[in-house]
């Protein structure tokens, strides 16, 4: 049992995976910081500097008016956070558009790798093979 998880472990499709989950990771770190440093104050300019995170409904609870979601969670009011979940759907949306974006470039990158791989490559014209010249030989002997 042993010697079979070395081998589940050794194959490539595992190690494969394992890279792309660590990438992956790393990946995700980068885009919610581009995210959450740089489209999130643009998306804050053309919306009046409103951050959507902070947009709740109190439920259930007192709550001083102008509380941050943070500060509304802490005094125990039951909240509505609709602002958290809009910038999630947003967020989301972005790292998709960047995910599908790296998958198109990847894509391009790969397909001309392959077109160039197919191109077909010119011969150089085949001379006589062997049997062409003995039977030359044998027909330039008969004659003479």
């Amino acid at each position: 049992m042993i010697k079979e998880f070395k081998d589940f472990i050794a194959k490539g499709n595992v190690m494969d995976m394992a890279v792309g989950i660590i990438i992956g990771a790393a990946f995700t770190a980068i885009v919610k910081s581009m995210v959450a440093d740089l489209i999130n104050p643009i998306i804050g300019l053309f919306t009046g500097g409103v951050d959507f995170t902070n947009n709740y409904a109190v439920l259930s609870g007192d709550v001083a008016a102008g509380a941050s979601l943070e500060a509304a969670r802490e005094a125990g009011a039951s909240v509505f956070a609709y602002g958290s979940f809009i910038m999630a759907v947003i967020n989301f949306l972005i790292i998709a558009f960047v995910v599908f974006m790296l998958i198109r470039m990847v894509n391009k990158a790969k397909d001309a790798a392959t077109k160039a791989e197919e191109a077909p490559v010119e011969e150089a014209p085949a001379g006589p093979n062997e049997l062409d010249v003995l039977l030359e030989i044998r027909d330039a002997l008969n004659k003479g």
